[in-house]
């Protein structure tokens, strides 16, 4: 019929001949520019790695715990001692697809745990996990080709061969080639911080381990375990806890304990954030209350908690010790699964708070009394970026970025999400004083999220460079992607690194 008679058609074929697919997840993932390519290549890439926020156990560092097969350090399980103990992201979704409970988190057969996983994971097309997952793969097995339910069992040879006889696959060896030089675990107020002790008399470990303090139990009044909680306080500091003087002096104490130990930073999970003032003689009858096992109300609840955070908070600004607080998770939500396999066990969901200005509050008091701590603040609803970069704002000092926009965490922690925290924190605060990504995970090969943070953080700068948004000034550009990779969290953390 002729080329003219169809033209769609002719171009449409030299379309095809003229297309090349990117390849997948290549050397170049996630940056879409040269000059994104070459911040990352250049100052992006090699940069030590702070993992300020995580979960990580220090017994298995300083035990340099082995892992025997890739779906235990990847999924993990019901624990010897019946607790469950593992990867919730990837749980969900093995739940989502339909694979039955004693697979997902209790596998006879840790094979068909990985197994049933990686079919799932050919499913998951948008989600970070096809990238986190694949980037674990990549950096730690050399294993370029993606993971798919056709080469699985040659992936969970390998990889399992690598786990038993590579000496840099220990736990301490995956840090070491990871290159992380500061580790921030999370760690229970009661906590005898053995591992921690024999951590840093251990001439052989390079990086820094220190605790952080978390002390949501002191927090949760409105629970069961409150009380049996008080006790163990008590047994850990030999204060007699008979009013929330005592249990105020008693948190003094363990921050004074976990200062010595290095600590610098503190995390509170927290539902909402909270400022409701009363008198002392009104949390010592909430107190004698929850002692008695009686039910708090939502006010008193709020009461007890604002008494307790803003204390902190005062001991926190006199150590120099940095008050993280995660709010707007609602956690627990399958009560028949929390019965069964407790909490972190992926039965959590994005909430939904009107609580900025209650914060803003509680801040504005501690100022008043020049007692504001350093503070990072996290909100699990991605629309609470833009409130929390303004709030910062009305609190900041002579401290670089004393008050930070935390990055895109837990569900935010998706490639959309991590780019939405940080141009809000672009458009309306400072990005060049942010101290960048964490893991906020249970496995010690999550560091590769650091790196998916970095190429993205690296794209949006080369984005605005190459649209003639920012100049193309080379000093600047090193200066504002080593800070936020590394420079900015030494410097916040004191970290003598």
């Amino acid at each position: 019929t002729g080329a003219s008679a169809c033209p769609f058609y002719v171009s449409d074929f030299i379309l095809q001949l003229t297309h090349k697919m990117k390849a997948f997840m290549d050397k170049d993932f996630l940056l879409t520019s040269k000059t994104a390519q070459h911040l990352y290549e250049t100052y992006a890439k090699d940069m030590p790695l702070i993992d300020y926020h995580c979960h990580i156990s220090p017994k298995e560092i300083y035990e340099d715990r082995r892992f025997n097969n890739i779906a235990e350090i990847w999924l993990g399980g019901k624990q010897p001692d019946g607790s469950y103990f593992g990867d919730h992201y990837k749980w969900r979704l093995m739940r989502t697809n339909g694979i039955p409970e004693n697979i997902v988190t209790g596998a006879d057969n840790p094979f068909e745990q990985f197994s049933t996983f990686t079919k799932t994971l050919e499913l998951a097309i948008g989600n970070p996990m096809v990238h986190w997952c694949n980037l674990e793969l990549q950096k730690y097995f050399g294993i370029q080709e993606p993971l798919t339910e056709d080469n699985c069992k040659d992936v969970w040879d390998k990889c399992n061969a690598m786990l038993r006889d590579d000496p840099s696959m220990s736990v301490r060896g995956i840090i070491k080639k990871s290159n992380v030089a500061y580790i921030g675990t999370t760690d229970d107020p009661v906590d005898s911080l053995e591992y921690h002790e024999k951590i840093a008399r251990d001439p052989s470990i390079s990086f820094k381990v220190c605790p952080s303090f978390r002390p949501d139990k002191a927090l949760n009044i409105h629970k069961e375990s409150f009380s049996a909680y008080m006790g163990e306080l008590a047994k850990s500091t030999e204060i007699k806890l008979e009013s929330t003087e005592d249990v105020i002096s008693a948190l003094s104490a363990r921050i004074a304990f976990f200062k010595k130990h290095g600590c610098r930073a503190s995390d509170h999970g927290l539902d909402y954030c909270v400022y409701r003032p009363v008198p002392m003689a009104e949390t010592d009858r909430i107190y004698k209350k929850a002692l008695a096992g009686e039910n708090i109300m939502k006010e008193e609840k709020e009461a007890w908690q604002t008494t307790l955070l803003l204390h902190l908070a005062r001991e926190y600004e006199k150590n120099g010790i940095v008050m993280e607080i995660h709010y707007s998770c609602s956690r627990d939500n399958n009560a028949k699964m929390f019965a069964l396999e407790g909490p972190d066990t992926g039965f959590d969901m994005i909430s939904q708070n009107d609580c900025i200005v209650d914060l803003a509050h509680f801040m504005s008091a501690l100022e008043e009394e020049g007692h504001l701590p350093k503070m990072i603040l996290f909100s699990l609803d991605g629309t609470d970026f833009d409130r929390i970069a303004t709030l910062a704002g009305c609190f900041q000092s002579s401290e670089p970025g004393k008050i930070q926009m935390g990055p895109a965490w837990w569900f935010q922690d998706t490639k959309d999400g991590m780019e939405a925290q940080m141009r809000s924190l672009a458009r309306l605060s400072l990005l060049g004083t942010f101290v960048g990504m964490l893991t906020d995970s249970r496995s010690f090969l999550s560091y590769t999220r650091h790196d998916y943070f970095r190429r993205l953080l690296c794209n949006i700068v080369g984005e605005w460079v190459e649209n003639g948004e920012y100049p193309n000034r080379e000093a600047s550009l090193k200066k504002i992607v080593e800070g936020i990779c590394f420079r900015n969290a030494a410097r916040y953390f004191d970290l003598a690194i």
